[in-house]
């Protein structure tokens, strides 16, 4: 078996998790380079992944922070473009869809090495979202894709892409089932906010559509004033500039039935959402955990890349409804009996064999 060299690019909080498990299994057998964009830069978001998921130091940590959508791509592209030419890796690995994806997918694109793409195929079908325009972007630059579903890999030969696409599963199901008995072994979240199982609501908010726009960031406010049971809240630092700015801040901490908190390590985070009695939230990753930890969902978005979970009947789209928000919150029907959607925890285990097989070739 040839010895690959991969540079691994991450960069925000749903890529950390992602890599651990890759990283652990492509490491046995291939020389991994792991570069750290820096998109995400605060110690709650970034460093304390690295800390608590036992992921390898970043080889590279560029730095690169917040700024316009142009102008970070257009940083991490220049700074990439050096790591690239430096170390010379066979494949780019690349996570998701966020600007960092992008970045480092367009920089693979015009060397020398194959790109590699994690999550390949997700569509929300709404390109007035940046990630939208980074996942198609990407696959459309990728040689290798790894469809996290078969309707994901339906949705790239629609596309016309069907070379050198693998469905593997979903890493991030690797990373919940490694995790789940770990957050509940070492994390006292529950006990430090006074919480049982099954007897509060978990809510994130982070999408630029939501925390930008004064008359959604309202509605989602108001729907979450509204539940009867408890609600956490850990509040991601653009939310809560957001907030602030939209004079929404005091409704939420005056409240009697929210809790607001600091943005929390991933073991807190995993056993906060495995106790919640349904999660109300716009992130995509946090659909699919929820999913994995038998926890109803509530998506405070107008559509989701995760469709599956929706027509499973564990998730419910509500956009930033006031009125459909409290609905969902309050809707105690049955859940109907859970499919077998995203692998069977092995995802990475593929991923790594795809990429061995291709070195191979």
């Amino acid at each position: 078996m040839s010895r690959l060299k991969v540079l691994s690019v991450v960069g925000a909080r749903p890529q950390f998790i992602k890599a651990f498990p890759v990283s652990d299994a492509l490491r046995r057998d291939h020389d991994e380079v792991l570069v750290h964009t820096g998109q995400h830069y605060d110690e709650s978001m970034s460093g304390v992944f690295f800390d608590e998921l036992a992921i390898p130091e970043p080889d590279y940590n560029l730095g690169v922070g917040s700024g316009g959508h142009a102008a970070q791509t257009a940083e991490m592209m220049t700074r990439l473009d050096a790591v690239v030419s430096d170390e010379a890796p066979d494949v780019v690995l690349v996570y998701g869809d966020t600007n960092s994806t992008l970045a480092a997918a367009l920089v693979a694109a015009k060397r020398d090495p194959a790109l590699a793409h994690v999550e390949a195929g997700l569509r929300s079908h709404n390109w007035a979202m940046p990630e939208e325009v980074n996942r198609v972007l990407t696959d459309h630059c990728s040689d290798l894709l790894f469809a996290p579903s078969e309707s994901a890999a339906e949705t790239l030969a629609a596309e016309g892409i069907r070379n050198g696409v693998s469905v593997t599963g979903d890493v991030q199901y690797d990373a919940v089932l490694r995790v789940r008995e770990a957050a509940r072994e070492r994390s006292s979240i529950l006990d430090d906010l006074d919480l049982r199982d099954g007897e509060y609501v978990l809510a994130t908010v982070h999408r630029a559509a939501n925390t930008d726009d004064r008359d959604r960031l309202e509605g989602i406010v108001e729907g979450l004033v509204s539940s009867e049971l408890p609600v956490v809240f850990p509040v991601h630092p653009r939310t809560e500039g957001a907030l602030e700015a939209s004079g929404l801040w005091s409704r939420l901490a005056d409240a009697e039935n929210v809790v607001l908190v600091e943005p929390v390590g991933y073991l807190d985070f995993v056993r906060l959402l495995d106790g919640a009695e349904r999660v109300a939230t716009d992130s995509g990753g946090v659909q699919k955990e929820a999913f994995y930890l038998d926890t109803r969902c509530l998506t405070l978005r107008d559509e989701t890349e995760w469709v599956e979970t929706v027509d499973a009947g564990w998730n419910v789209l509500v956009g930033a409804d006031a009125t459909a928000i409290r609905a969902a919150l309050a809707d105690d029907d049955p859940l109907p009996e859970k499919p077998s959607l995203y692998g069977d925890g092995s995802a990475a285990e593929r991923i790594v064999a795809a990429l061995s097989e291709y070195g191979d070739a």
